[in-house]
């Protein structure tokens, strides 16, 4: 195993912790537990103990408003007024806080080494001059304002002392005695010595403050005094501070106190760990070359709150550093880190020392290093970043595509965004073994094989669909997460709502030929479906441990996040949404933000609609807009972007538009839409809906603000229909009452394109979720659907089966009377033509192949005939071939599923996945063996999923999710989860997306009072962590709707199909 070494900036980033700093200055800030930067790049800010002192208050007010907002998530502590809060923990942490704000302050006392009295510099805060602690003399994006270019070794902090004339100026004795009461803890009365210690410190004199230090010994019994409250894990900080602080007291004894500034000491952590045997920290992989070799590398994934796995450091987001990291290795091994490598050293033969650029200034779940014998190809962008992929050797020729991708995307960015990408490199490094898709390490992001490598003679359509996406998403983080960064994990989707949404608005421009606007619907609908379920949660949710933080990475976090982008871009126009997103990309560059900057940056854009400064030119609202309604955007009316993007982020859910038409009024009702069965009350929720629509006699949108929970809208003439949310751009959905369904059924019969592909997707998504809460018949949801025999564009026909394949699902496991069987043929027939129509091939464009390769795969798995005996015929002929025939990559799923129902078909695809020259089509044989009607074969497929030797464990919960779908497999598949938890959460973290998957996966498909009730008892038995867990509570709400849904509806849909034969 290779060993390794890590050097970082000071306080808490590395191996080697290193302060050019006064030791009682470094003490005060060491003591106060802080971890702050020298300098920010708005302002000038120096590392004196006030300004420590001011930020570690700061801290505690946003670790109190994060409690407090537990209670009231729409709570906003004001920061100012917070004299009085203290987060109400034990006392021993009180008297923690106390002890060392204390000594910090003293620190400030002793820390000047001249008698020059206290100035105010331009720009300075608290009289205090910038310094930078450690770096080198330049930095890939430049010295941050408020920085001294002073390099490490030619730094020598000039402090003016703080007491001027040994007295504080009023303003800051008062600030420093208020930060004092606002810390202290009623409880504590141990911190009295420390406190009359800190009284002298602010208003004694010259000679009262030498006292107290001339004798070491004194001065060493002051900090004994707090340091017993001090826990374990920060004995070797505890034993620097009593060295640090007896050094001092020699220094004045010996000199004087202008001695204090040629002390430098450093502060060294020698720590050691195993490599992970999990996905996260510092953890192993290991693959097999075509040999059979077995290899092993070392990779991170420090995100959320890793990083600590790896190295000691203060692991939150706004604990911004710079990092410089140096790897040891075996020379048959290459090191990779976020930047690039600056110099080599071999110490032995057998060991290379590698030295690593410091980087800019990040968050410590960014930091990435891997050791590894991977080769890489590379290319340079036009604005000359150095791109290159990184993958296995027997893989190298998978990773052109990714290549090219990367580069365009790159190009794409830092034109978009108007602000170069800060690094000279950007690596793209394919992990064996990977939990999730991706992840965006500045400088090397990371993927699974998967979402990276491409073989444009095996791998499908929607492989490389997939491959784009996934690399733009990364590599919008790099300014979207990266170079600003949410404050803490409660505004994630400041991150990744963002990156999803720039997926789409990327993409479409660098790969037009992949209409990735085809797909954006789909993400919306996926997150409607979760948001739905009381259990769901505001997109702006606050968190504070480890598995509430994982929770957050959900398809309210990513998906939903970049629905309500989607729908601001439509309400404010694209050109608006790009000049306030590289605003605020611009403010806030190396900080860390909250929900609200980023509406107060967009709300200032374009304050005014139709004042002439602030006009801009467009289809979109930053101009007038004449309206037969007050509720319309007005000349002269503010666009107030916060107060309506608040009702998207700060509650939970989205809203059902009720429409009715009585003449040329529309009477509009807005409000929650939730399913359940104890559904609660949606009084109280309230939203800013952008509503557009268009009707029977005008294709052009028009659009309409609605704030209110009921309003009306006069249009010009009667129509014979209307239809709101054109496209869907907006997250909500729409109940037409009275006719107005069956005036828009008939217009989907009689002539359906007359309305969008996406409208027309749209409402086969609405009907389907009306009936859920029963707002509408499922006959009148059925009746929409016969339209689809003339759908041929993919996302109606994909939302058609979408919605109908699950109901099948249902009807199949309670099925006594044939009604399943009824509707399976229903829905084949449904799709038939189109099936019919399919070329076995890979011809057509992205769209064509996308929807091929669902429809055979729905097809043969649903033993639709002809399908079958197609797929037969090509397996045949593939297993004679010993697998050497070529199949057409978009219909190999399907093929692989019907051969797999054999058990010969099964082994033989089995010894196939087995080899490195299948690895491209894993997941394509996986989902085939996931389809046996041998409970054998499923439970053997799922236990090596855990073991992980044949069946890699990243693709365990997938694994399980296709077994519990099949009637084989559905009880296997519970029985697996409830035998093997402990090793499932083990693996991949208790509140992880895996997780979730595994159990909503698994259970999605129950729909009775016993299976309820397993459920139930399972994770009730479970330690309190578990049970609580969201994904358990959609489960339950799930089953429940499932229940509710067939007791209302099975007969139902039985006389339909009694009714209605296609």
């Amino acid at each position: 195993m290779p060993s390794w070494m890590m050097e970082a900036s000071p306080l808490g980033e590395g191996n080697t912790f290193l302060f050019k700093e006064k030791p009682l200055h470094f003490l005060g800030r060491l003591m106060g537990h802080l971890t702050l930067s020298c300098a920010e790049t708005d302002q000038e800010i120096s590392c004196g103990a006030v300004e420590a002192l001011r930020a570690f208050h700061r801290f505690i007010l946003v670790r109190q408003s994060r409690l407090a907002a537990r209670e009231d998530p729409k709570l906003r502590v004001e920061r100012e007024s917070a004299s009085t809060l203290w987060p109400k923990g034990p006392a021993d942490e009180a008297t923690v806080t106390s002890a060392s704000l204390a000594l910090g302050v003293l620190a400030v006392g002793l820390a000047g080494d001249s008698d020059e009295p206290v100035r105010q510099p331009s720009g300075g805060t608290h009289g205090l001059p910038p310094i930078e602690l450690r770096g080198p003399t330049t930095s890939p994006q430049g010295v941050a304002k408020g920085f001294s270019p002073a390099s490490a070794q030619q730094l020598r902090p000039s402090w003016p002392p703080i007491f001027g004339s040994c007295l504080l100026p009023t303003e800051r004795r008062d600030f420093l005695l208020t930060v004092l009461r606002s810390m202290a803890h009623p409880r504590v009365s141990d911190t009295q010595p420390i406190a009359n210690m800190l009284e002298v410190a602010l208003r004694g004199s010259c000679s009262e403050l030498t006292e107290l230090v001339e004798d070491s010994s004194r001065a060493e019994d002051y900090l004994h005094q707090s340091l017993p409250y001090l826990q374990s894990p920060l004995e070797p900080l505890r034993e620097a501070a009593v060295r640090f602080i007896g050094l001092v007291g020699r220094q004045l004894r010996d000199g004087g106190q202008e001695k204090l500034q040629v002390i430098y000491d450093a502060l060294s952590i020698q720590y050691f760990a195993n490599l992970s045997e999990s996905f996260h920290g510092f953890y192993k992989s290991i693959y097999r070359t075509q040999e059979g070799e077995l290899r092993v590398l070392a990779a991170t994934q420090f995100e959320p709150t890793a990083a600590r796995m790896a190295f000691p450091c203060f692991d939150e987001p706004a604990f911004k550093a710079r990092f410089s990291i140096t790897i040891r290795r075996e020379p048959k091994h290459l090191a990779l880190s976020n930047m690039p490598v600056v110099k080599s050293v071999t110490i032995t033969p057998c060991l290379v020392e590698d030295h690593f650029d410091t980087t800019v200034k990040m968050s410590t779940y960014l930091v990435a290093f891997i050791v590894s014998d991977f080769k890489s190809i590379s290319k340079i962008t036009s604005h000359g970043v150095k791109i290159s992929v990184y993958t296995v050797p027997d893989k190298i020729n998978q990773a052109h595509y990714a290549l090219d991708a990367a580069v365009k995307l790159l190009d794409f960015y830092e034109d978009y965004f108007s602000i170069p990408y800060p690094l000279p490199k950007q690596d793209l490094a394919a992990i064996p073994d990977f939990q999730s898709g991706a992840m965006e390490n500045w400088g090397l992001t990371t993927y699974r094989e998967s979402a990276l490598l491409y073989d444009p003679e095996k791998s499908s359509a929607s492989s490389k669909l997939w491959v784009t996406m996934t690399i733009a998403h990364e590599l919008a983080h790099q300014w979207f997460g990266n170079l600003v960064t949410m404050e803490w994990w409660d505004d994630l989707w400041l991150n990744e709502g963002f990156a999803m949404f720039m997926e789409f608005v990327s993409v479409s421009v660098t790969h037009p030929e992949l209409r990735v606007e085809d797909y954006f619907l789909r993400r919306c609908f996926d997150a409607i479906e979760v948001d739905s379920l009381n259990s769901s949660h505001p997109i702006s949710t606050p968190v504070e441990d480890p598995a509430q933080i994982l929770e957050m990475f959900d398809n309210v976090s990513y998906k939903k996040g970049s629905c309500i982008l989607n729908m601001l871009r439509d309400y404010l126009t694209a050109d608006v949404l790009k000049a306030g997103l590289v605003q605020y990309l611009q403010k806030y560059s190396y900080q860390n933000t909250k929900n609200e900057d980023l509406w107060n940056i967009m709300t200032n854009i374009c304050p005014t609609v139709g004042s002439d400064k602030n006009e801009l030119q467009g289809d979109g609202f930053c101009r007038s807009q004449q309206s037969s309604s007050n509720a319309h955007w007005t000349k002269g009316e503010t666009l107030d972007v916060r107060a309506m993007m608040d009702t998207w982020t700060l509650q939970k859910g989205f809203p059902l538009v009720t429409v009715t038409v009585r003449g040329k009024n529309v009477h509009l009702q807005q409000e929650r839409y939730m399913k359940g069965v104890n559904s609660p009350s949606s009084t109280g929720y309230l939203w800013h809906i952008p509503l557009t629509y268009i009707t029977s006699k005008s294709d052009t949108v028009q659009r309409f603000l609605m704030t209110t929970k009921a309003d009306v809208i006069i249009l010009p003439e009667e129509v014979e229909w209307v239809k709101f949310n054109v496209d869907m751009n907006g997250y909500y959905i729409v109940h037409y009452e009275d006719d107005g369904w069956d005036r828009l059924i008939n217009v989907l019969k009689e002539n359906h394109t007359m309305i969008s592909s996406n409208d027309r997707a749209s409402l086969i998504n609405n009907v389907f979720q009306l009936v859920s809460i029963n707002k509408l018949s499922i006959s009148k949801a059925f009746d929409l659907t016969l339209y689809l025999k003339h759908e041929r564009q993919i996302m109606p026909v994909l939302q058609g089966m979408n919605e109908l394949i699950p109901i099948y699902r249902l009807m199949e496991r309670r099925d006594m009377d044939g009604t399943a069987k009824q509707l399976k043929e229903y829905i084949i027939n449904l799709f038939k033509d189109l099936i019919d129509r399919q070329s076995w091939s890979d011809e057509g464009s992205a769209s064509e192949r996308l929807l091929r390769h669902s429809l055979l795969l729905f097809a043969c798995v649903h033993r639709y005939q002809p399908c079958v005996d197609k797929a037969k015929g090509y397996f045949t002929e593939w297993q004679k071939s010993n697998g050497t025939l070529s199949l057409p990559a978009d219909v190999k799923t399907a093929v692989y599923a019907v051969g797999a129902q054999t058990s010969e078909g099964w082994d033989f695809l089995l010894s196939k996945y087995r080899l490195q020259l299948f690895n491209v089509e894993r997941e394509n044989i996986e989902l085939a063996l996931s389809l046996s009607r041998s409970k054998d074969k499923l439970q053997w497929l799922m236990d090596q999923g855990l073991r992980g030797d044949i069946v890699r464990t990243q693709d365990l919960p997938h694994i399980i999710v296709f077994v519990a779908k099949t009637p084989s497999g559905c009880h296997l598949a519970w029985t697996f989860l409830k035998e093997n938890w402990e090793k499932v959460v083990e693996k991949f973290e208790l509140g992880s997306n895996s997780v979730a998957t595994i159990v909503t996966g698994v259970t999605s498909r129950y729909s009775t009072r016993s299976q309820l009730a397993q459920v139930k008892e399972f994770f009730s038995s479970l330690e309190e962590k578990s049970a609580r867990l969201r994904c358990v509570q959609q489960a339950v709400e799930t089953i429940e709707d499932n229940i509710q849904w067939m007791d209302r509806n099975f007969e139902k849909v039985k006389t339909w199909l009694q009714n209605n034969q296609l």
